[in-house]
């Protein structure tokens, strides 16, 4: 004898096993995990060689600083290398003024305990500039997790209330799909600190630490689930 294949599914309720769907979704504020600082190192010249030696010395001395920090840094990258000529006429007789370079760094820390103190020490270099910080969560921070399985429960929660209101009860679920999870926290400051000049001068007061409170992020999450339930008592 052959079993019979089972019936599929249809794609809608019926009075005898109704379908409902609703959306789950859950908010979460915690504190940051990482803080991004932008580290721009500049040098300007009128030889094309020696502001490329005056970059190259900055940018190792800013990367030294940065990395005597230990483990409180977690990564350091460099991004986009610039050398350019400046000229001084336009038209058919362009004469090169001076060369103007720049090294953009991106420091990421996780000891906020000591990203004040960074911070000041960098803006203290000659012709430097620091933007940030920029504060978030790493992407498997365990804040994602919990985000996604309150949503979960949200929307278990509200169509077991939907079905109680009809006087019947859940019987399983169908679907589950994710909308996704996302940090909606709200980066620092966008401007910057420059130094000017060459360095302080002999016995100069050294600069004042700067007092960074870490913005706390905001995680949401967002699920639609469908369910199948008795027939309602109406």
């Amino acid at each position: 004898m052959t079993t019979p294949a089972p019936a599929t599914p249809l794609p809608y309720g019926t009075p005898d096993t109704p379908r409902l769907s609703v959306r789950g979704e859950a908010r979460l504020e915690v504190d940051p995990e990482i803080a991004h600082l932008g580290i721009t190192v500049t040098a300007r010249g009128t030889d094309r060689t020696g502001t490329l030696q005056d970059l190259t010395r900055r940018n190792a001395q800013a990367l030294d600083l940065v990395k005597s920090y230990g483990d409180a840094v977690e990564k350091l990258e460099t991004g986009l290398v610039t050398v350019a000529p400046q000229f001084a006429d336009k038209g058919r007789h362009e004469r090169v003024r001076s060369y103007h370079g720049s090294v953009y760094l991106t420091a990421t820390l996780n000891d906020f305990t000591l990203l004040g103190e960074l911070t000041t020490r960098i803006a203290d270099l000659p012709l430097t500039r620091i933007t940030g910080p920029w504060w978030s969560l790493r992407p498997d921070s365990p804040a994602h997790r919990e985000a996604r399985r309150l949503a979960v429960q949200e929307a278990v929660h509200r169509a077991r209330e939907y079905a109680e209101a009809l006087g019947a009860r859940l019987t399983a679920l169908l679907e589950l799909a994710d909308d996704g999870t996302e940090s909606l926290g709200m980066h620092g400051f966008a401007g910057g600190m420059t130094r000017g000049g060459y360095g302080a001068g002999a016995g100069a007061a050294p600069e004042p630490e700067l007092d960074l409170e870490p913005q706390r992020q905001t995680v949401h999450a967002q699920v639609n689930a469908r369910f199948t339930m008795t027939p309602p008592q109406l």
